[in-house]
């Protein structure tokens, strides 16, 4: 019993300095593997899509495909209630492809490519303005001023030329390669959704089979949880941030706002970001229409804005997110502050149902904990 022990020992550092040369030979080709890692992604990058594709719509088409399974005529339709879901969702998704590629992306471009154009313009109206403030003034403080000479010194043509991503964007369509990889991920996403049910059944299959029962069980709960609060949180703020985007640009638009579109769907696309997301957007879209429209309109912005973001926080929002997450607005700020710190903006968005799903855990911990 002793030297099966001591076996026991040495097998277990031997396979520890095993691990440790291997790690080490993973270190020292570093190179290569991010090479092979870089070359399987790209391999694999059209599935990807189509994962996402198919996550992204997989609420639009569970509920067309409940809605067809609701209705008492015609019989016929229930048998074929997931394909038809799968049809209607993808026929609407691309109608509204269609209409933001042909109404909405000009917009956008035309009025960043005129505020690109323009940018010295704007920007040398900014430092008259703060010239002609008293020397005591906030705004002339050092911190302030020399945040307006980096604003200054942006070359935006660097980074931002629509000229060339157009050109760039009709090359890579042009490519027999980039045009294969878009239908592989079409057709992935759509496999997706209908075998979704065969899908899920299997992975529970193979957790079971792999894990205990009472580990299984845990794994699925867990997996079902966290799938749902992603899923509603993205879809529904998705949704809120589009009825905001069009509410908002319509009423820049009747104020006579300039990049009324722009600025519209920019607050729309940054009230995704729970509380600072607003704040920072309308602060942004107030300096844009005080260079651009002087400071009635942008006081007149600010106010019609702000009422649209109170209807919004009050009616529009709970109406479509619900209380699928349940978690404190302290929490909330607490996470997106964190996220926003570690991951930049992508942190800032994904914070909320992470925090969520981390409140499942350690609620589920605590129960089991009293027991």
């Amino acid at each position: 019993m002793r030297e099966r022990k001591t076996w026991t020992k040495w097998f277990y550092w031997f396979t520890f300095g095993i691990a440790i040369i291997g790690f080490y030979k993973l270190l020292d080709n570093f190179k290569d593997i991010q090479i092979w890692i870089s070359n399987f992604l790209g391999v694999i990058m059209p599935f990807i899509l189509g994962i996402i594709i198919a996550y992204i719509l997989y609420i639009p088409s569970r509920n067309v495909e409940n809605f067809i399974l609701k209705l008492k005529k015609p019989k016929f339709l229930h048998k074929r209630a997931r394909t038809l879901s799968v049809i209607t969702v993808y026929l609407i998704s691309l109608l509204i492809l269609i209409l933001v590629i042909n109404y909405l992306i000009p917009v956008i471009s035309e009025s960043v490519t005129d505020f690109i154009n323009h940018f010295q313009d704007y920007y040398t109206i900014i430092t008259t303005k703060l010239n002609e403030l008293p020397d005591d003034s906030f705004l002339k403080s050092d911190t302030v001023m020399n945040l307006v000479n980096q604003i200054g010194n942006i070359d935006f043509s660097e980074y931002v030329n629509i000229q060339k991503l157009t050109e760039y964007a009709q090359g890579a369509l042009s490519i027999a390669s980039g045009i294969f990889n878009f239908f592989v991920s079409i057709i992935v996403s759509v496999y997706l959704l209908l075998e979704r049910r065969e899908i899920l059944k299997f992975l529970r299959k193979f957790a079971y089979s792999v894990f205990e029962e009472k580990t299984a069980n845990k794994i699925a709960k867990y997996f079902n949880n966290t799938n749902e609060i992603f899923l509603k949180f993205l879809a529904s703020q998705l949704l809120d941030a589009i009825v905001v985007g069009i509410l908002t640009s319509i009423a820049m638009k009747i104020l006579g706002v300039k990049y009324a579109v722009l600025l519209g769907f920019m607050i729309g696309l940054f009230n995704m970001i729970p509380y600072f997301g607003a704040i920072i957007a309308v602060i942004i879209a107030t300096l844009i229409t005080f260079i651009t429209g002087g400071i009635s309109q942008a006081i007149w912005m600010v106010v019609i804005v702000t009422i649209l973001q109170q209807i919004d926080a009050n009616i529009i929002n709970p109406k479509i997110v619900g209380d699928s997450l349940k978690i404190s607005p302290l929490l909330v700020i607490f996470a997106v502050t964190i996220g926003g710190a570690y991951f930049g903006i992508l942190g800032m968005f994904l914070a909320v149902p992470v925090a969520a799903v981390l409140k499942v855990l350690i609620e589920d911990y605590m129960e089991i904990a009293k027991k």
